[in-house]
């Protein structure tokens, strides 16, 4: 059976590693043995001395044994030039080998392409830890055992009042992916309180706690809790420009409402979501803010990446869809006008508590109250 190609490239890695340092090994007994034979070397220096001294009366003693030490030294020399050559040009190539066979590959093995979503277990539950999903670590975290993961990821899931449908996200997300081989951790960011919902600020303040927690985080995915992934080679990673990854949805007949979507998943890196400010503050109720984050991506000369439909597929749980915010028409007007003074870097809020269960890490963040003015 052939080796996979991990495989090959640590056996070809230990091949030469072999090599080299049995050619070090080499250099390293005939200098041992040099070093250990005083007799063989002073009947040696003894000849030469004589031979110089017949042929030539007139060389001093201290030329000839200049020209002694000379021949003596020069094993010593190659073998130093031989060192300084490995360790400057053979091991860096090694250790980059060892590294670069270190990481998972490029393409997880274990993809199964589209995905049918199974009903949840009777005995699934969120309090408690998780025998489906053993290999999760306690606040939702995750990296393959096997190999070191290529991409890094934050899930920041906006939340309330759907505790069913969070079970059901959770669920099924972790078992995607970790397939996709990925370093992640799911943040489930609840608003608190029976105040109109506020999404910029609960994105804003979780995006902030995050970096509290793990300074290091390179990519965010903004993720709504009723959007399952039904294709795993739907990559949750964070190229050069902002992906809208939920490019079809199965509500709208897995066709893109229109081009300036970029609601329900956008991943983006954590340098592009402070470039654009984050998320608006100013829409309080359901809708707009992910237009106007549109609007924030464009002014700053970003591109929105979409991956192809055909495999950027979700399913979305039912649900009591909220009434839509009325005024987000006219404050979506000013959307660009406001981009740097209207976001993550003046956001206000109060973490009320932060908890770490088993599938997910849980913030509960108190928007405030809505500015009368």
């Amino acid at each position: 059976m052939p080796l996979p190609n991990r495989s090959i490239s640590v056996y070809r890695w230990c091949v030469m590693s072999a090599i080299v340092m049995s050619i070090a090994s080499v250099f390293n007994i005939i200098y041992f043995i040099k070093q250990r034979l005083p007799s063989e070397n002073d009947d040696e220096l003894t000849i030469l001395k004589s031979s110089v001294v017949n042929h030539t009366a007139s060389v001093s003693d201290n030329q000839t044994n200049a020209l002694s030490q000379g021949e003596y030294n020069l094993f010593d020399e190659t073998f130093q030039i031989f060192s300084q050559a490995f360790a400057n040009n053979v091991l860096p190539v090694l250790n980059a080998q060892n590294e670069n066979s270190s990481f998972c590959p490029s393409i997880p093995p274990n993809l199964k392409g589209p995905t049918i979503i199974q009903e949840l277990p009777k005995n699934f539950t969120l309090e408690n830890t998780s025998m489906y999903h053993p290999d999760v670590q306690l606040g939702g975290y995750y990296h393959p055992k096997v190999c070191l993961a290529r991409h890094k990821i934050a899930i920041i899931v906006p939340y309330r009042d759907r505790w069913d449908i969070l079970r059901g996200f959770l669920y099924h997300m972790h078992e995607i992916l970790q397939r996709q081989q990925l370093d992640y951790r799911i943040y489930v960011c609840e608003q608190a309180f029976d105040k109109i919902f506020n999404k910029g600020i609960v994105m804003n303040g979780c995006f902030k706690e995050i970096l509290n927690l793990e300074p290091n985080t390179p990519c965010f995915i903004m993720h709504d809790v009723d959007l399952l992934l039904i294709d795993d080679r739907n990559m949750y990673t964070c190229p050069i420009y902002p992906r809208h990854l939920s490019v079809a949805i199965d509500k709208f007949d897995f066709y893109l409402p229109y081009p300036e979507l970029v609601g329900g998943v956008l991943a983006m890196r954590r340098e592009h979501y402070l470039l654009v400010n984050g998320y608006s503050t100013n829409y309080w109720g359901w809708g707009g803010e992910d237009d106007d984050m549109y609007q924030r991506v464009v002014k700053k000369q970003l591109i929105v990446e979409r991956p192809p439909a055909s495999i950027a597929r979700y399913k979305m749980l039912k649900h009591t869809h909220q009434k839509l915010n009325p005024a987000r028409m006219k404050v979506l007007r000013t959307a660009q006008r406001r981009i740097d003074s209207d976001g993550v870097n003046n956001v206000k809020y109060k973490l009320l508590n932060t908890a770490v269960y088993h599938l997910y890490t849980h913030f509960l963040i108190d928007v405030g109250e809505q500015s009368t003015q």
